[in-house]
């Protein structure tokens, strides 16, 4: 997705290359068959990543070219949006077992990706920080992520699993925030058997595998 994008500069096409080794590190969070959204898709390294595993995925991008490039994947919806200037092209109600974001970045939409996230759904985001104007594009602070904002964004709403803001040297040198964080649903736990046990009148706490 162009416009208000950190994806200026990337070395492969839109939403090409391979998949970000933060996805890969919690996919194992997203429920087994859980609806995935992935944001500003680009060509859908992601959205095809959680479709081979048996993910009904939902890809938006304003990019008609390169969301089209998956008109014949299985399990992968398209919808063609811009969702910086035009209303969100989802129902209200619709919500995810995951929502993916990644080198991507408009303020605005926290509130809307948020929302999109159905009780212990899983919020996957990467993207730029501040200091990425040192070593390349984006270097617009526009598209940058200042310190501790992408923590700030979930703090209160998920439950952070992990979060990073820091620089990596490869595949390319970049300063990257990353966040994976749950939406904790009351009474419920993820991925556990109903006949749980009980301890002092106290639901054992959900367990999330951080071996991955």
């Amino acid at each position: 997705m162009s416009g208000n994008s950190a994806r200026v500069g990337e070395r492969t096409p839109h939403g090409l290359g391979d998949v970000s080794r933060w996805v890969r590190r919690w996919t194992h969070l997203v429920a087994p068959g859980g609806a995935v959204l992935d944001v500003a898709s680009g060509a859908g390294r992601h959205a095809r990543w959680f479709a081979a595993r048996g993910h009904a995925v939902t890809a938006i991008d304003r990019d008609f070219a390169a969301l089209v490039t998956m008109r014949d994947e299985p399990n992968i919806a398209i919808v063609a949006a811009d969702i910086e200037n035009a209303a969100w092209p989802l129902a209200a109600h619709a919500t995810f077992a995951a929502v993916v974001v990644t080198n991507y970045l408009h303020r605005p939409l926290f509130p809307q990706l948020l929302s999109a996230l159905a009780p212990d759904g899983v919020l996957i985001y990467e993207t730029f920080a501040q200091g990425n104007e040192t070593v390349g594009k984006p270097s617009n602070p526009d598209f940058l992520l200042k310190p501790g904002e992408l923590l700030d964004e979930v703090r209160g709403q998920l439950r952070v699993i992990a979060y990073q803001d820091g620089f990596l040297a490869d595949p390319r040198p970049a300063f990257i925030q990353r966040v994976c964080a749950v939406r904790e649903s009351r009474g419920a736990l993820p991925h556990e058997p109903e006949s749980v046990a009980f301890e002092s009148n106290l639901l054992v706490p959900p367990r999330y595998d951080l071996a991955g």
